[in-house]
């Protein structure tokens, strides 16, 4: 992924935060993605193991895209809390940063 997209997707995902588009932390995370309501879920790429597997995992079930972009830090500065895990509620939203990322 290009340094510009990563910066659009990081804009984004700061967007989809203020705008309540988005669910954090996860165990939260983990509920919306059973009721097919998360369209995309990040996981911190240094988050532990058992996390990223559970997430993995449960995203992969379910069939939601799933992402280990960012690290800790860079979720805490886009979304202003410290997270390893949320996900993206909005499918306009959603789709816009998957592009981003995918190129």
């Amino acid at each position: 992924m290009s340094t510009i997209n990563r910066q659009k997707a990081m804009n984004l995902i700061g967007l989809a935060m203020r705008a309540g588009k988005m669910i954090t932390g996860e165990e939260l995370t983990i509920g919306e993605i059973r009721k097919q309501k998360a369209k995309i879920v990040f996981v911190a790429n240094d988050a532990s193991e058992n996390t990223r597997k559970k997430i993995k995992d449960k995203s992969s079930y379910y069939e939601v895209p799933c992402f280990e972009l960012f690290s800790e830090a860079e979720i805490t500065q886009m979304i202003g809390r410290p997270r390893k895990v949320f996900g993206i509620l909005d499918a306009g939203f959603a789709r816009k940063i998957k592009e981003l990322i995918e190129g």
